[in-house]
């Protein structure tokens, strides 16, 4: 029943700009490196001599947990306004398909769209690299794909809180406002402790243990998904 569903969400968010917003995201942040490496090319090519990659990655690395928040806000918000604009939660629900099944066709859309959106930023990220004359060095393809998609994983927490709010609000200001407010709080959450969950998409970049931060956001995560499926088999959200 969710592969039903999901085949109507897929085909519901034609025309919807959601992937226009799926190329956006690791567009700007590559633009903005662009920006910067070619502005001050000399002197960050002389700071970065001994790891180009690595350079480029680090400052890259400042801004994926804000993209990751904004993205992730915003596509659950445009997706969750696919049914709230066109009032046609009752005739979905009415359906022979249980309210778990939508839940979770509308979670796994948003989810391949988010990975879409983090596999396009290292695939640019490579293209970058090669623009800015970095192919003197071996390209760390383990690295580029780390910077996305284990980040991706720590701000599943967030993700799944914001899919939540969406499904349950008709109106989205709160949940856009919320998504932008974690968003911002995170770029000032360093000073406090690494298991402040905002912090975790950083720290899966430069923590020495990566990978404990992104599987405790995939734990986190499943914990905000358990009520927010059964909040949202029960809510009237006709």
């Amino acid at each position: 029943m969710m592969w039903r569903a999901l085949s109507a969400d897929w085909l519901k968010i034609r025309g919807k700009g959601l992937w226009f917003l799926v190329f956006l995201g690791p567009a700007g942040l590559l633009a903005m490196q662009g920006l910067n490496f070619g502005l001050r090319y000399d002197y960050l090519k002389n700071i970065h001599q001994a790891d180009l990659w690595g350079g480029l990655l680090d400052n890259l690395s400042n801004f994926v947990p804000v993209a990751l928040y904004l993205g992730g806000t915003l596509i659950c918000s445009m997706m969750a306004n696919v049914e709230h604009q066109t009032s046609s939660w009752k005739q979905l629900l009415a359906l022979p398909v249980s309210r778990a099944a939508v839940f979770l066709a509308k979670l796994l859309l948003c989810l391949l769209l988010l990975a879409a959106s983090c596999l396009l930023l290292s695939a640019g990220t490579v293209a970058l690299g090669w623009m800015l004359g970095f192919q003197s060095q071996p390209v760390p393809y383990t690295d580029i794909l780390r910077i996305g998609f284990l980040g991706y994983a720590a701000a599943l927490p967030v993700i799944l809180l914001q899919l939540w709010l969406s499904l349950a609000a008709r109106n989205q200001t709160f949940p856009i406002a919320c998504g932008i407010t974690l968003s911002l709080l995170s770029l000032f959450s360093y000073s406090l402790s690494e298991w402040f969950p905002l912090n975790w998409p950083g720290l899966a970049w430069s923590s020495s243990k990566p990978w404990l931060f992104s599987i405790s956001g995939i734990f986190l995560g499943l914990l905000v998904l358990l009520p927010g499926a059964w909040h949202f088999a029960r809510k009237d959200v006709a």
